[in-house]
């Protein structure tokens, strides 16, 4: 896999939060015509694009802000993690205390609560402003 799209609404404020997590922007442009339309079957696409790639160098998050035709939801914007469809993205982080304060600074919040799994694994999920999962795991020893 190379990428994961993501439509959102604020673009800028969801490259902040995606650089929080340590992810760093390759790059933002405009798209738009023909070529546009027929990739993505819809008609007059005007789009933001920036591209994040992973600290590890391996993945790409894709944001992407439409501006025309305008974005719709299928689903409630807080939709829970059982909500069928892609529901998370999990990144490894070093401290995740330490991400979840920096992360709430950007308008997280903590889905449930911290949870070691074993002695391998702190893990828990957080919502962005946008609604989007973020799975963090912190591998422990």
């Amino acid at each position: 896999m190379d990428n994961v799209l993501i439509v959102v609404d604020d673009f800028e404020a969801a490259i902040a939060f995606f650089a929080e997590l340590g992810m760093e922007l390759e790059g933002k442009t405009q798209v738009e015509g023909d070529w546009v339309d027929a990739v993505v079957g819809l008609d007059g696409v005007r789009a933001d694009i920036g591209m994040l790639r992973t600290p590890d160098g391996h993945g790409r998050v894709e944001l992407t802000k439409f501006h025309t035709p305008s974005a719709i939801s299928s689903e409630p914007k807080n939709a829970p993690v059982n909500t069928l469809g892609i529901r998370r993205i999990m990144f490894t982080v070093e401290g995740i205390e330490d991400v979840i304060a920096r992360l709430r600074t950007h308008g997280a919040e903590l889905v449930g609560e911290v949870a070691q799994y074993g002695d391998s694994d702190r893990l828990c999920y957080v919502r962005s402003p946008e609604g989007i999962i973020i799975g963090l795991a912190e591998q422990l020893g």
